[in-house]
């Protein structure tokens, strides 16, 4: 059973430590969130942020951040810049023929990548730093009381040092959790932000509730509609699509050749959750910046409204477009017909060379789309829910999803130390894994 898995866990004493290092370290993150930015009013800014929607770039940033943003915390700005010098990595590695070099060669490469990586974040944070210090200076309350104390250069400066000190310990904080710990280090910091913020949104459920702002037969359907999109997720995360490979191999006598049947397994959704985040972010980013510099979009502003047809439908045409620009940038079919080539194998019934590339092409496109499909599904489906039956609380698609791949993938590689050891994993009765790697 799983209860027995965990207890398990505490019987292997390298596995123990991992679990408790990487525990330390997100109560380390957990801790930080309440560190006040120097020259801000923290209570004003939490009841501005009461009052900003979710579907926000503030919002996103807050919802990744657990709360760091509206406590105006040293981890503000969060993780997000380092995703994001990450993700612009990968895709200068298409265009730009050292970078793609640099992929090849190795652990040498990877550390060049890496530190590269490292600049374009203390770039990012020090563009996002200033531009968040300018918006908080124009920030003021209900009541006209202001954010910024003594707004300024000196307080701009301040803060531009103080976010970006805070974005790179939290980066240092993700690789010691990655090198020491479980699991990926970002994706748990990512990870342990909104289920952070998971207790406040039952809490204001029950209060709404009881107020009678919400009736009991709508908590039970987003109750519902929230447990299927989580299996779902499970389904689909673990699912493959397995391409057979066959390789000749010699007998060690030299006698005949032997025929050994592989597969090549291909993920429904290798992208991840970067093209709901990229399109969010794209969507949100011209309002966002118009209010940022105080200047009016017109009508713009108001056709990329969270919620309206024209936004939800560049949405889900934004997921569909990075879905497959990511699967192909991540996944090089040429690298993978060369590599099968190379190691004697094919693919039955199709030539080596060009058709195998084309066929893996093929499926893997056809596979996209549906894991396109499935994405704007989750990403759409709580929120016209949430719009549709008028709840007061939020819980994004986005987040269920990056709450359950994270989730998968730490219980995966639990249970990998658990079977090495020769312990039952998260199983019934030790037959069959209920946690399928997500790892194809």
């Amino acid at each position: 059973m799983i209860s027995k898995a965990l207890k398990n866990i505490f019987r292997i004493p390298d596995l123990r430590d991992k679990v408790i290092f990487t525990l330390l370290m997100l109560g380390v993150y957990r801790l930080g969130i309440f560190v006040t930015t120097p020259g801000v009013n923290r209570s004003v800014m939490e009841k501005i942020m009461s009052t900003k929607s979710d579907g926000t770039l503030l919002g996103m940033f807050n919802m990744f951040g657990g709360g760091a943003l509206e406590n105006l915390s040293i981890f503000a700005l969060g993780i997000m810049p380092y995703i994001s010098s990450s993700i612009v990595m990968s895709l200068l590695a298409v265009i730009v023929p050292q970078i793609g070099e640099w992929q090849k060669d190795g652990e040498q490469g990877y550390k060049k990548i890496t530190q590269w990586t490292r600049y374009g974040t203390v770039i990012l944070c020090i563009v996002q730093g200033f531009m968040m210090s300018k918006f908080l200076e124009s920030l003021t309350g209900s009541a006209g009381e202001v954010v910024v104390n003594n707004p300024g250069w000196f307080f701009r400066i301040l803060t531009v040092i103080t976010l970006t000190a805070g974005t790179l310990f939290l980066m240092w904080l993700g690789e010691q959790i990655t090198d020491r710990g479980i699991g990926n280090g970002v994706s748990l910091i990512i990870f342990a932000s909104i289920v952070a913020r998971f207790p406040r949104m039952f809490f204001d459920m029950g209060k709404y509730l009881k107020e009678g702002m919400i009736q009991p037969h709508q908590v039970v359907i987003f109750v519902l509609v929230m447990v299927v999109t989580f299996a779902v997720i499970v389904f689909v995360e673990s699912s493959q699509r397995r391409i057979p490979v066959q390789y000749a191999r010699r007998s060690s006598n030299g006698g005949a050749r032997q025929i050994q049947n592989s597969h090549l397994p291909l993920r429904i959704n290798v992208s991840g959750v970067i093209p709901p985040i990229f399109a969010s972010a794209l969507l949100v980013f011209p309002a966002t910046v118009s209010n940022f510099f105080n200047f009016s979009m017109g009508s713009l502003q108001a056709w990329l409204n969270p919620g309206g047809w024209l936004y939800n439908l560049l949405y889900l045409a934004l997921i569909i477009f990075f879905a497959f620009f990511y699967t192909f940038i991540q996944f090089k079919t040429e690298d993978v017909a060369e590599n099968i080539n190379k190691q004697g194998g094919y693919i039955p019934g199709i030539r080596p060379g060009k058709e195998t590339v084309a066929y893996i092409n093929t499926v893997l496109s056809r596979i996209t789309f549906g894991g396109a499909l499935y994405l704007c599904a989750v990403c759409m489906l709580p929120d016209l829910l949430r719009n549709k039956m008028g709840l007061p609380f939020y819980m994004g698609g986005t987040s269920i999803l990056i709450v359950v791949g994270v989730a998968m993938d730490m219980a995966s590689q639990i249970e990998s130390y658990l079977i090495s050891n020769n312990y039952e994993g998260f199983s019934i009765g030790g037959k069959g894994s209920l946690i399928k790697s997500r790892r194809g």
